[in-house]
């Protein structure tokens, strides 16, 4: 069944990192999140039963490092129940195919991103006109045709629940991809954002490299749903997290995070939506 698995033609090594690349942070007891080059992957454990998840699967040739990390914290030969990923662009299924093969788990993500992680579709191409930084007039260099996970890629359940994540509730958070989920535990309140919010300014390419920490939209180059991103930053600051772990940033906590979610929630038009782009429609900025 392996072989049904493919990356697209253009997945490649992106030669970009930040000052946190390498660095884990347990957030909470049971919850660690390491950065890879500029993304952040998430290790959830079960501490009643020593199981643990991966979620979303880092940059394109990393499987190495997050096999490694994997097995610092866990022990030599531990594998996660499954790989739960918060949508498909390539910075978070970059070594998903390598992950599945060597640890021969199930990967789930929300029904309306199946079709782009089962070959069917492409995103569209990131948004080099977009206002903003660097890095997104440099997106054009990132890969963007859709990879083919096949049979090994399950719809999460309806109800709601995670795979092997008790406590947590998935959160259909789209705007940034049709089928983005946030994960929520409402005991703790900690979220998991993936990219419906970020914490550092992700298409700057000096606040990537220095991870300097601000709330911000979601990635700017790769968001086509405006309308639908700000809705799910509201839907996020109606839960008042206690952390919040983002796919791009260090997390953030306590009331600093409550004060600038809220901001954000308000200002959304503001501070996250661009002044011109693609997919900037001319009836969102106020």
């Amino acid at each position: 069944m392996d072989r049904e698995m493919t990356y697209g033609e253009d997945y490649k090594y992106i030669p970009t990192t930040s000052v946190s690349s390498g660095e884990g942070l347990e957030v909470v007891r049971d919850v660690y999140c390491h950065t890879v080059q500029i993304v952040n992957i998430c290790l959830v454990e079960n501490p009643e039963t020593n199981d643990f998840v991966l979620i979303d699967a880092g940059m394109p040739k990393s499987a190495d490092e997050i096999i490694r990390i994997t097995e610092k914290r866990f022990g030599e030969g531990s594998k996660p129940k499954a790989i739960i990923l918060t949508h498909g662009h390539f910075d978070h299924v970059g070594a998903i195919i390598e992950l599945v093969k060597h640890w021969q788990v199930p990967v789930y993500a929300h029904e309306l991103e199946l079709p782009y992680v089962t070959g069917k579709i492409s995103y569209p191409n990131p948004d080099t006109t977009v206002e903003g930084g660097m890095v997104a007039k440099l997106s054009s260099l990132f890969p963007n045709e859709p990879i083919n996970l096949g049979d090994h890629v399950t719809a999460l359940p309806q109800d709601n629940t995670v795979p092997y994540m008790p406590g947590f509730a998935w959160i259909h958070t789209p705007g940034h991809t049709p089928g983005h989920v946030s994960f929520f535990r409402e005991e703790d309140r900690c979220l998991l954002v993936g990219d419906a919010f970020v914490t550092v300014k992700q298409d700057s390419l000096y606040s990537v490299l220095t991870q300097k920490q601000e709330i911000s939209g979601p990635p700017r180059y790769l968001t086509t749903d405006w309308k639908a991103a700000w809705e799910s930053v509201k839907t996020l600051a109606s839960l008042k997290p206690n952390v919040a772990v983002t796919g791009h940033g260090l997390p953030m906590t306590g009331e600093k995070l409550n004060t600038n979610l809220q901001k954000l929630a308000r200002e959304f038009d503001k501070i996250a939506i661009p002044d011109y782009g693609l997919f900037v429609e001319n009836n969102i900025k106020h």
